[in-house]
């Protein structure tokens, strides 16, 4: 349990917790990570709980610090607030001795949420939407993905790739389990109010569990948007230039304009989630055909080729048209749908070029 003066609840989670392992007719250790400034220590020292003191602050870094130092085959871990009820640890033991799991949580959005237990905001909307982004991303598959109630395995731990060390330790660790293919499994459970003053900050937590989710999976986040605009800009670029109809819509000038920036834009935040699959190793690598492609088949001298060949073919053509303006005495041309195609081409080709180049140094970088 990781303790920031919970003087007010931490004598009766350590009760409920002696009570579950006398229930399973186990031995176990009670590790409390402390950083308080009140009696919390010295209450948990009173009851038989081993006391360790992390030397850095955060709620994933207290974690982490004492499971460095725990020394049981399962490891269960829970708020020492009160609002997880640690008698019914038996029934998330169960399933993971039993080897029905990897992971067991329990569930409070499945189970009984007592009443001024959790803001309406958060039972709502915050947890449900934050689980709905996990189980998206990262296929958790999970109805309650921030509940601090759960037990695991110590092989299923030392798996996992944990590094945070704030809030968004709660969705690393499901993260983690989703991308390395963890069973994990949930028993309904009772939400109870909790003892003491509360030290969540909502809108501030809950983004950084949205930036972290977001960031280690830049297919979502770059890829499939990029692919999306791209595509979508083709198609619309298309349409335009052979002045096309469809029912009442017709694509003219505005439309090439329109599909021309959806396409250069597309093109863009693609090599985004090329560049952050390679850089940053993120949790969840984008697996669509064309990432994978860009990132890890082609090599930066056909792709650079590629580039310079979409390059000179519109350079070509508005070098003719360059041409024309100064023989015409540099008078007025008119905007030709020719011309925002050779545009796109030359912008695209840029792209491709400069785009392999730094991803390439980033292997390189990465392989040194």
């Amino acid at each position: 349990m990781p303790t920031l003066n919970e003087e007010e609840g931490i004598a009766k989670c350590i009760e409920m917790i002696l009570n579950a392992l006398d229930a399973m007719d186990i031995t176990g250790e009670i590790v409390v990570s402390d950083s308080s400034t009140d009696r919390t220590p010295e209450i948990a020292e009173a009851m038989g709980a081993r006391v360790v003191t992390p030397d850095k602050g955060g709620y994933g870094y207290a974690y982490q610090y004492a499971f460095d130092r725990t020394r049981g085959e399962y490891i269960a871990i829970g708020d020492a607030d009160c609002t997880y009820d640690f008698e019914e640890l038996p029934k998330l033991f169960d399933l993971v001795r039993n080897g029905d799991a990897d992971m067991a949580m329990g569930s409070r959005l499945e189970g009984e949420i007592l009443p001024g237990s959790m803001p309406p905001l958060h039972q709502h909307v915050g947890n449900p939407l934050l689980t709905k982004f996990l189980n998206v991303f990262y296929g958790a598959g999970v109805s309650d993905a921030h509940s601090g109630m759960r037990v695991m395995s110590r092989e299923a731990l030392e798996s996992l790739d944990l590094k945070t060390t704030g809030m968004e330790f709660a969705s690393e660790m499901i993260m983690e389990a989703g991308a390395r293919d963890l069973t994990i499994a949930e028993v309904p459970i009772t939400y109870h109010p909790r003892e003491g003053e509360a030290t969540l900050e909502s809108f501030q937590d809950g983004w950084r569990h949205v930036k972290f989710m977001l960031q280690n999976a830049p297919g979502y986040l770059f890829s499939a948007p990029g692919l999306a605009m791209s595509g979508f800009g083709g198609v619309v670029m298309t349409l335009a230039f052979v002045n096309a109809s469809v029912g009442p819509m017709r694509f003219g000038s505005h439309s090439l304009l329109a599909g021309t920036l959806l396409l250069v834009l597309g093109v863009y935040l693609t090599y985004l989630g090329v560049f952050a699959s390679v850089a940053s190793n993120p949790i969840r690598k984008p697996k669509d055909p064309v990432t994978t492609f860009l990132s890890e088949t082609v090599s930066l001298e056909r792709g650079a080729f590629a580039g310079v060949a979409l390059f000179a073919l519109g350079g070509v053509y508005m070098g003719v048209q360059a041409f024309q303006w100064a023989a015409s005495g540099f008078s007025n041309l008119p905007l030709t749908p020719e011309n925002v195609v050779a545009f796109a081409l030359m912008v695209v080709g840029v792209q491709m070029v400069f785009g392999l180049f730094l991803v390439d140094a980033v292997k390189q970088s990465n392989h040194h």
